[in-house]
């Protein structure tokens, strides 16, 4: 019977529900496209190209391992973790023996894949279509298969094959020149031929050189990327993995640059399903089918665990967010039904039947909700990673997957969600006693508090009049039922604090983002629950001042006093509006500007030489060399300590302090070699290290080293947690070419551009020029947050117009009553703009304020300083688009409101 009366309720009352629908559906979309993004993360695709050919491929393992055993209680338990290495690591070239005698294989084609950027003259790299340019020997053409589809193969070192793409792209030809910066200097090479995939290959650009030119652009020597297997014939691809898992079982490869050797540990071939890895050793790994992907794709492997992190963190957002927004719109469309609800209370309907009339309807509305917003997630979170792949966040080879379970996790997310919000709303009004319910719904104070404000004071002095004491309400519930509600807002306001104390602690970036949002997110529930307290309190503080605006004012304070609650659930999303966009765009700047301060504060150098391309050539760096002066060449990586990550950066030892001060806090970088390191203040805090210390890490190709503390600086913030020899780090890296070189020198920036004329691309700058391009880069990688968050931030606005048209439209009555006591529609709606002013500035006092106690406590644990950046004009533009969606939520359902005539709306029946 609740049911049908439920469907009933939907049907006559379709406007009503219209408010909750649309934040049901908004909510809906929001964790569908969250999801698929996390589904692409856990379950995408990485489909191979380069190694279309060959069905077995055997590679260097990805990934750094610890092993945990425990005894506890007679009982051992051994836990195993594998993190993923920056760079590529590489494969002893003496395997190729051992793998061309294992039964059933036909041929072993050895690979290499390094850096090679073809150029054009003035330094820039040539367009690629979007992929990125490869280089290889013409000897693993096979492996796609390439063939020639015009002159011949590369045989001396000048020369070049070069894809048909590039070819048609650039408009290059057998024997014309084309000048390619690979891991040395740039060279000009001769193209003597255009090769063309057997398969479709979308996402790089190849270019074949000479097996001897190939070896000295790889810059490993005895190594291999990897090894592809052809299988003889008669032999399955999974015969042929089996073979090679047996045959490589039991040997052990050394770690480039060590003398150490590491132990196997295997994986029965039985227990390795097809198109999977077989794990060998720390250094070997065989791969079948799709499996084939990650390894010729490192950047899209890696992309996954950003891609789960990115997703489940605004996932996580859009759900609270959504929680807040949902509850606060039902609560007001309880609200807004409060006379029809105490009529039923006053009929006999018990409080169970209540509460599960709004529960049946708040599951219908969420279902067709639900089913709305899933199926708008699916192209949205489709756009979502369109957006993500064109800003570089996440390769086009990690292809989109769209499975069943966001759209299902959504739907169940909504219909859940609406149900608890319908709960939380009716639960003062289903518990009531029927004669107060009734009462109270008589009683309209909106209305009455507006009638009060507009009537003239009688100016004749009145008879006292003698006060009979009321009799008390025993049985009344109203303050009963008020109380767990400041105090629930209370306990939030206190947890928000200590997620602020808590976010002033943090000093990394992935243990403070998360806490960040949710403090916002927290305190703004906070909000949401003192909401009526605060904004009695607003009303008593600017009260005063509105009053004196006029008849227009008065009607505004006595109906915000009058209607606290309704102002409130409009002041909630305004906060959370405000309050989480100036969060997101001022995280970002205040890491980013601290970082840079430093850098700023370290550099010592004249001048900064940096490329349009890749890098900076070392030997360009040796050129620019004189006896008196100093040239410093930096190289970025991430290394792991352990398990963990830490940025990392490898210097040229000599003469570094003229050029570079970090701010040596115990130490000296006069101690500091191949075998040595300084580490920050929070990486020595963190790994409890001092000078004289030894850290073991590992490198960024999965190099193990063990190295000795020889400095700690307070600038890591700006320079890395690590610094090693250049040397050391350029080993071990895909990319050994310097990210900037400094140089201390009397020599001019013209001198210096004359010594490295012969390197296309490279420039002189100034270091405040250098730090200019910095900040650009710092934009644009900042563009990534701003869209993860963007779309978070547009259903909290969309919320903020919802919610303020709900409020308008709940008060035509209201309006009504007001024309008939003699105000003009002019003044009426001079109210309303009053009303929605007066609640954004307490809006605009609490978001700004919970935005900068955040993102003050981000400053002082990521930079130590109180100092978050703000800029005024972002800032300002922030509160003027609230506004402005205050201000046009609220006019226009008010004009429609009052284009109806004010005797019809007073005498219509509700």
């Amino acid at each position: 019977m609740m049911l049908r009366y439920a469907l009933r309720s939907v049907r006559a009352r379709k406007a009503g529900f219209l408010g909750a629908f649309l934040a049901l559906m908004c909510a809906a979309a929001l964790i569908t496209a969250c999801g698929t993004l996390l589904d692409t993360g856990l379950r995408g695709t990485i489909r191979t190209e380069r190694y279309a050919a060959s069905p077995v491929v055997v590679s260097a393992d990805q990934n750094v391992h610890r092993t945990t055993v425990k005894h506890k209680k007679g009982k051992t338990k051994v836990k195993r973790k594998a993190k993923a290495i920056a760079e590529r690591a590489w494969l002893p070239a003496s395997l190729e023996s051992t793998l061309a005698r294992t039964p059933g294989v036909a041929r072993v084609i050895p690979e290499l894949t390094f850096l090679a950027q073809p150029l054009t003259p003035a330094g820039v790299g040539i367009g690629t279509g979007g992929r990125t340019a490869y280089g290889h020997a013409w000897d693993s053409a096979a492996l796609t298969p390439y063939r020639l589809v015009t002159g011949s193969a590369p045989q001396a070192a000048t020369d070049l094959v070069i894809d048909r793409d590039l070819a048609g792209r650039a408009r290059l030809r057998p024997g014309d020149r084309l000048t390619v910066q690979s891991t040395q200097a740039p060279r000009s090479y001769r193209i003597t031929g255009i090769a063309a995939p057997a398969t479709a290959v979308r996402h790089q650009t190849s270019l074949f050189f000479s097996t001897a030119e190939a070896r000295r652009l790889a810059d490993h020597p005895g190594q291999v990327t990897a090894f592809g297997v052809l299988p003889a014939k008669g032999t399955s691809t999974a015969q042929l993995r089996q073979a090679v898992v047996a045959a490589l079982h039991g040997t052990s490869t050394p770690h480039p640059g060590t003398a150490s050797h590491v132990g196997i540990t295997t994986l029965p071939s039985s227990t390795v399903p097809h198109d999977t890895t077989a794990q060998l050793s720390a250094t070997a790994q065989v791969t079948t089918g799709d499996a084939r992907g990650p390894v010729e794709f490192l950047d899209a492997a890696t992309a996954r665990i950003r891609l789960v992190s990115m997703g489940g963190a605004m996932g996580g957002t859009s759900l609270l967010v959504a929680i807040l927004v949902v509850v606060g719109t039902f609560a007001l469309s309880v609200q807004q039904r409060h006379r029809e609800l105490a009529l039923l209370r006053a009929v006999a309907a018990t409080s169970g039947q209540i509460r599960g009339l709004l529960g049946r309807e708040a599951l219908i509305v969420g279902t067709v909700a639900g089913v709305a917003g899933a199926l708008l997630g699916l192209p949205l979170g489709a756009w979502l990673y369109d957006r993500f792949v064109a800003l570089g966040a996440v390769p086009a080879t990690l292809q989109h997957t769209t499975g069943v379970v966001p759209p299902l996790a959504a739907l169940a997310a909504t219909v859940f969600g609406a149900w608890a919000a319908a709960r939380v709303a009716s639960r003062r009004i289903s518990r009531i006693r029927p004669a107060q319910a009734l009462a109270e719904a008589a009683a309209e104070p909106g209305v009455e508090a507006n009638l009060e404000a507009t009537r003239p004071k009688d100016p004749r002095p009145t008879r006292p009049r003698i006060k009979h004491p009321r009799p008390t309400r025993p049985h009344s519930t109203q303050g009963r039922f008020a109380r767990p509600r400041p105090l629930a807002g209370l306990v939030l306001l206190a947890l928000g604090v200590t997620l602020v104390t808590l976010l002033s602690t943090l000093r990394t970036e992935p243990a403070s983002t998360p806490v960040t949002f949710l403090a916002v997110v927290v305190l703004s529930t906070s909000v949401a629950l003192l909401g009526p307290l605060l904004v009695r309190a607003a009303t008593l503080v600017v009260g005063g001042a509105l009053r004196r605006t006029g008849p227009c004012g008065r009607l505004a304070v006595a109906n915000v006093r009058g209607n606290a609650t309704r102002m409130a659930s409009v002041v909630t999303p305004l906060t959370l509006l405000i309050g989480m966009t100036c969060t997101v765009l001022f995280v970002q700047p205040t890491l980013g500007d601290a970082a840079r301060a430093q850098v700023r504060e370290g550099v010592r150098a004249d001048w900064v030489v940096a490329s349009r391309g890749p890098g900076v050539p070392a030997e360009a760096a040796r050129q620019l060399r004189e006896p008196h002066d100093v040239v410093t060449e930096v190289v970025r990586t991430t290394v792991r300590v352990g398990l963990d990550k830490y940025a990392a950066q490898g210097v040229t030892p000599a003469g570094l302090t003229r050029t570079w001060d970090p701010d040596v806090t115990a130490g000296s970088l006069g101690h500091l070699t191949e075998h040595t390191a300084a580490v920050s203040e929070l990486a020595a805090d963190q790994l409890h290290l001092r000078p004289g210390s030894t850290l073991k890490l590992t490198l960024g190709d999965g190099t193990p080293a063990t190295l000795t503390v020889v400095a700690v600086y307070a600038r890591g913030l700006g320079f890395g947690d690590l610094t090693l020899a250049h040397d050391l780090v350029a080993r071990h890296v895909d990319n050994p070419l310097a990210s900037s070189v400094l140089v201390s020198t009397t020599r001019t920036q013209t001198q210096l551009a004359t010594t490295l004329r012969e390197f296309p691309g490279v420039q002189i700058l100034a270091p405040a020029a250098a730090d200019s391009l910095q900040a650009q880069r710092q934009e644009a990688n900042a563009e990534v947050n701003y869209l993860a968050m963007g779309l978070v931030l547009a259903f909290t606005a969309i919320a903020v117009v919802n919610t303020l048209a709900m409020s308008v439209a709940e008060r035509v009555r209201e309006l009504a009553l007001l024309r008939l006591a003699g105000a003009t529609r002019r003044q009426v709606l001079r109210m309303l703009r009053t009303e929605a002013l007066s609640v954004l500035l307490l809006a605009t006092a609490l978001g700004s304020g919970i935005a900068l106690a955040v993102l003050t406590a981000f400053s002082v644990g990521m930079t130590g300083r109180a100092a978050p950046s703000v800029t005024p004009l972002v800032y300002l533009t922030v509160i003027a688009v609230a506004g402005t969606l205050a201000l046009v939520a609220t006019a226009l359902p008010g004009r429609v409101a009052l284009r109806v005539r004010a005797v019809t709306v007073a005498t219509a029946r509700e």
